[in-house]
């Protein structure tokens, strides 16, 4: 099968979306298919480097998100492309400028087009003139109009598809947790990263790794240092990842007079995050608008145990003890930290992690959402021959 990956945010950018789309790109090449990316251009790629069966488009950086991007121009470009490489399906990833071009493609070329639904944009209108523009019934109406007479919508969990079935969305949903490529997470041992960062062994380490901004609330975390230092005070809480929110957290940790306790990373590169997994003794995120939770695989795939925010996601993902706790309340999260840290370093059987990990592997992902192209194919096939008919 030939895809199509439609998305303005891809590698190097580093975000969620970016490692979800590149995951499935990965899994789905090993299982024979062929993935080729219509995506932005972007600073840090030289206009001659070769990417193979990676396609970029003139673009600008995005409004509030200037760490993003948004293509300008591409529609007869990326339609001359895809005929030329025979798409069968075409997969958008975001709904703007590379989604409204994935969508004028499928047109063209007469083939179904998906998108999968990666964010929850409710929880982040405060980045447009802090929130004063635009409200919930402006993002449901923007959301409802671009998947309408798409094929198909992937989302990445039921609060994600109960969200898309409340804004009215009548295309079929398929609902698809995104995969982690656990090989990846377990590559290079050799790298003693607490060494690297001046941190002991024998020293409990909370990581939180994500992109640095607002909706992270990593915030909490550092809220809940005092206390968790009051019972070990050899701590550290190492804050992996880059972002909009670093200089803010750091003017946190000093009024709260935490730098002997706190790490700041930088940015860490894909490749890179599972030695940062391996070196903590338990990860934890605080944020309450993930819709698929790719770093509590992650962990999970180095095998770590988690404290992360209380979804239906993460129920189903933590449904033993064994592998992490979830919590709604500031004073759950320090009460489920302080009891994994009492606990220690804590192996998870293996075949109970060996089973979860099944559930959560690139290569199942990847499976199901074949699955649903080739649902889609066969749909978008049927309803032609019903019109010729007619």
């Amino acid at each position: 099968m030939n895809i199509g990956f439609f998305t303005d945010t891809y590698f190097p950018q580093l975000s969620g979306v970016a490692t979800s789309i590149q995951t499935l790109k990965d899994a789905l090449e090993k299982q024979g298919h062929n993935v080729f990316i219509f995506t932005t251009t972007d600073p840090h790629i030289k206009k001659s480097t070769v990417e193979p069966n990676v396609f970029r488009f003139s673009s600008v950086p995005f409004i509030s998100f200037t760490d993003r991007r948004i293509a300008f121009r591409g529609f007869f470009e990326a339609t001359k492309v895809a005929k030329e490489v025979k798409l069968d399906v075409v997969h958008t990833q975001t709904e703007f400028a590379l989604g409204m071009i994935g969508k004028y493609v499928a047109h063209q070329l007469k083939i179904p087009a998906i998108h999968t639904y990666h964010t929850m944009y409710e929880d982040y209108l405060h980045y447009v003139l802090n929130g004063h523009l635009l409200r919930p019934y402006h993002v449901k109406q923007f959301v409802k109009t671009y998947l309408k007479n798409m094929d198909g919508v992937i989302a990445p969990s039921e609060r994600v598809e109960e969200l898309l079935k409340r804004y009215g969305v009548k295309i079929p949903i398929r609902v698809i947790p995104t995969g982690v490529d656990i090989a990846a997470m377990n590559g290079d041992g050799e790298r003693d990263v607490r060494q690297e960062l001046g941190i002991s062994a024998d020293t409990p380490v909370i990581l939180t790794l994500s992109r640095i901004a607002a909706e992270k609330k990593i915030d909490r975390i550092l809220d809940a240092m005092p206390e968790i230092i009051d019972r070990f005070p050899k701590v550290k809480l190492v804050i992996a990842g880059d972002g909009p929110d670093v200089k803010p957290l750091k003017e946190q940790v000093e009024r709260l007079t935490l730098e002997d306790y706190v790490v700041f990373t930088g940015a860490v590169p894909h490749e890179d995050v599972g030695n940062y997994y391996r070196m903590a003794d338990l990860f934890v995120s605080a944020s309450d608008t993930e819709t698929q939770g790719l770093t509590y695989i992650e962990a999970l795939a180095a095998g770590k145990r988690c404290v992360v925010f209380d979804t239906d996601y993460t129920r189903h993902v933590f449904d033993s003890d064994i592998l992490g706790k979830t919590f709604s309340s500031q004073k759950e999260m320090v009460a489920e930290i302080l009891q994994c840290l009492a606990q220690g370093q804590t192996n998870i059987p293996a075949d109970l992690l060996t089973a979860k990990l099944e559930q959560l592997s690139s290569a199942h992902f990847a499976s199901e959402v074949c699955k649903f192209y080739q649902s889609a194919i066969d749909n978008y096939q049927e309803k032609q021959e019903e019109e010729l008919n007619d």
